[in-house]
């Protein structure tokens, strides 16, 4: 399975389907089915039972759905248009130790994501 390059509080937009266009924060990532939750994207409503726990009342709620990964791409901070995402990888020495350090990148502007 692919490592993901879209992380939690990311700015994304929607680039197919119903909500092509619309701009959001990643809430939650889940890596096994390759899906995100993003803020107000892909709405649906939800039926709720009365008597749940936790639950006043029943009644219909919007909640948004998880969409797939690849209908996503982050949204570039310097531009604001969307972008693919490279990492660079830099070599850093601190106390006579070497350590590899990855830095997600925008491909648009080459500004730190």
């Amino acid at each position: 399975m692919a490592k993901m390059k879209i992380k939690k509080n990311d700015l994304v937009q929607v680039i197919s389907g119903p909500d092509k266009g619309k701009q959001g924060k990643v809430i939650s990532v889940n890596t096994e089915t390759q899906r995100v939750l993003v803020e107000g994207v892909n709405r649906v409503t939800k039926h709720l039972r009365a008597g749940q726990p936790g639950q006043a009342s029943g009644g219909i709620q919007v909640v948004e759905a998880p969409i797939h990964v690849s209908n996503v791409m982050i949204v570039d901070p310097e531009t604001g248009k969307p972008t693919r995402v490279k990492t660079r990888v830099e070599t850093v020495e601190r106390d006579g130790r070497t350590k590899t350090v990855r830095t997600r990148v925008s491909v648009r502007s080459g500004k730190d994501l």
